[in-house]
């Protein structure tokens, strides 16, 4: 019950994000090297190569920025973009509120007919729609409100330091289970494997049908 508070409490604190005038401009500035893996929305990679990073909690985002750069959370890739030189703590706070504050449709734009190829292009670009997976849904969601959702948030949108799966491409959310099963990435429960490590890859399936299932227009 207590977490699920505390849960609860970190979501409405993220609902309220707001990037502020002075820090917009630095912010798409630092986007630019992002973008460059995780696309100009944030929207990630199409094959769920890199993770959608649009819409995550700042908490969160924060957290991974400063893990990578601590080297507590392992990614090659991603040292030399988070050392304190390159990416100091105000442009962390700048750039996660940035992201945090962008969102995704999961509806195709409604063309006026006026726009040319270029704007249809960005319109669509800023569509996150996650091909649908296969698995018992009605199972999934039950194992998500028993297991995940006093963490990840009822819908799966996340808030404080735990982050949006809701929207996340499959393939990486799995990569990522993965990673926690056999230890290689640190989960927040004192098993570094956490919940799912109680979960059996039928119930984990399941769950990531159900997320699939449950996306629409991105709101907090």
């Amino acid at each position: 019950m207590i977490r699920s508070l505390i849960a609860g409490a970190a979501i409405a604190l993220a609902g309220a994000t707001v990037v502020h005038a002075e820090d917009l401009e630095r912010a798409k500035d630092i986007m630019t090297v992002c973008a460059g893996c995780h696309g100009e929305n944030g929207q990630g990679g199409k094959k769920g190569e890199y993770p959608r990073i649009a819409g995550q909690p700042v908490a969160y985002l924060a957290n991974q920025l400063r893990a990578f750069r601590a080297r507590k959370r392992p990614n090659i890739p991603m040292v030399p973009y988070t050392e304190e030189r390159e990416l100091p703590d105000e442009d962390i706070a700048a750039v996660t509120a940035y992201l945090s504050s962008i969102r995704l449709s999961t509806e195709m734009p409604a063309f006026k007919g006026d726009e040319d190829a270029f704007t249809r292009l960005q319109m669509v670009d800023k569509v996150m729609i996650v091909p649908r997976v296969e698995g018992d849904v009605a199972h999934g969601g039950e194992v998500y409100a028993d297991q995940c959702a006093f963490c990840h948030g009822k819908t799966g949108r996340g808030g404080g330091r735990f982050p949006m799966l809701v929207g996340q491409y499959t393939n990486y959310l799995q990569k990522q289970i993965n990673a926690y099963l056999k230890g290689e990435r640190t989960h927040d429960e004192e098993d570094s494997r956490g919940v799912l490590a109680e979960l059996k890859p039928s119930d984990i399936q399941d769950v990531l049908a159900w997320l699939t299932s449950v996306q629409q227009v991105d709101a907090k």
